[in-house]
């Protein structure tokens, strides 16, 4: 059951510490029902720790959360009912095929492929026509909306998704990410987790953690905005030398390689430098994060 306010997700100082290594630090943040949100950020910052907990199958040290105004320690069985949570690495049963995975997914939750098969009919179809192959066998993207079905055979009101686009083709990426926005015309909240900046831009909102504390929670248009300085970008022959060359430059505040580019803030914005020409762009999700970690 939601609480009066319109948010399905609530943290309130979370943290969790792994002997010496500390994967949550005072993690603070709301989500509303119905949005995509997004925990962007690089391996390690955290993402899959907060997601065991808010999926009730890790403890916190400190600090609570609720899922649809449910406690996730002392409601965990109702959570577990009511939200679909698609792990990072594929857990689903190799030795079974697509159709086997499916059906056991959907007893667990007393319910059947054809009771729910409205929520998955866009998706399974893609993948119906291997219905007998063993789930090991798949390629990535198949694997990826099996997971997926799994997620939702039993009508969850929230979805948990885990870095599931890594490692995946840019075609089953782009698919993907057809499919959430599909879901959440339908009334799902999503919250995803990815290390590829250019996925932050299809989140309502999305949150910047790194080593295991939010930096900072807005729309994509929000963060882009927020740059604190003008972003001006090189593309040199020989990236690497003219990189060393631009971090001696004394008027040089930043620089960093993108691809071929180089991504340039200055000091002083009205003084030129002697090394190059420097063209203004606008900034990306990923100029955000890196300022911001710096």
């Amino acid at each position: 059951m939601l609480s009066d306010s319109d948010n399905i997700v609530i943290c309130q100082s979370l943290n969790k510490k792994y002997e010496t290594i500390e994967a949550l630090k005072d993690v603070s943040f709301e989500v509303q029902k119905g949005e995509i949100f997004g925990l962007i950020g690089p391996d390690g910052a955290g993402k899959t720790s907060l997601f065991r907990i808010l999926t009730t199958l890790l403890l916190p040290d400190s600090g609570t959360a609720s899922v649809m105004g449910l406690d996730v320690v002392k409601d965990y069985k109702e959570i577990r009912k009511n939200v679909g949570y698609m792990p990072g690495r594929f857990s689903l049963y190799q030795d079974l095929s697509v159709e086997e995975n499916l059906n056991l997914f959907a007893r667990v939750f007393n319910t059947s492929i054809q009771e729910n098969y409205h929520l998955i009919e866009d998706i399974y179809t893609q993948i119906e026509p291997f219905k007998k192959r063993r789930a090991g066998k798949l390629s990535g993207g198949m694997k990826q909306k099996l997971a997926l079905c799994c997620a939702l055979i039993h009508k969850p009101e929230i979805l948990f998704l885990d870095e599931p686009t890594t490692g995946v083709d840019p075609v089953s990426r782009k698919e993907f990410w057809g499919m959430l926005k599909k879901l959440q015309c339908q009334g799902l909240t999503v919250i995803v987790s990815t290390p590829y900046m250019d996925e932050a831009k299809l989140c309502d909102r999305i949150a910047f953690i790194h080593k295991g504390e939010i930096l900072k929670i807005d729309t994509p248009d929000g963060l882009i905005k927020s740059f604190s300085k003008k972003l001006f970008f090189v593309e040199p022959q020989d990236s690497y030398n003219a990189l060393l060359t631009l971090r001696k430059e004394e008027n040089v505040d930043s620089v960093f390689a993108f691809g071929d580019r180089l991504h340039v803030t200055l000091k002083d914005e009205t003084k030129k430098i002697n090394f190059c020409d420097l063209q203004e762009i606008e900034p990306g999700i990923e100029d955000c994060f890196i300022q911001l970690i710096r």
